[in-house]
């Protein structure tokens, strides 16, 4: 543990903003099974889900929690497998 005080705080904020992280990540990565299982098992709402999928991996891509071209290429692989 830090003694200075500024290093204190930047570990209090470095793990909140992990907590925050590690919690959108997990979302972003549930909001993707779900909408290849509703295309794998032809759901009715496969078309919200994967809208919804692609809208989360933009948004992870935005606030840096995956790169662009890995969003890129997974809403790409998902929207082959919704055709």
């Amino acid at each position: 543990m830090p003694n200075i005080k500024s290093a204190i705080k930047r570990v209090k904020v470095a793990e909140k903003a992990n907590a925050a992280n590690s919690q959108a990540k997990s979302a972003m990565r549930t909001t993707v099974k779900k909408a290849e299982q509703a295309l794998a098992n032809n759901a009715e709402n496969a078309q919200e889900l994967v809208v919804a999928a692609s809208k989360a991996l933009d948004k992870a891509a935005s606030k840096g929690l995956i790169h662009k071209n890995a969003a890129a290429r997974k809403k790409s692989r998902l929207a082959q497998k919704a055709n």
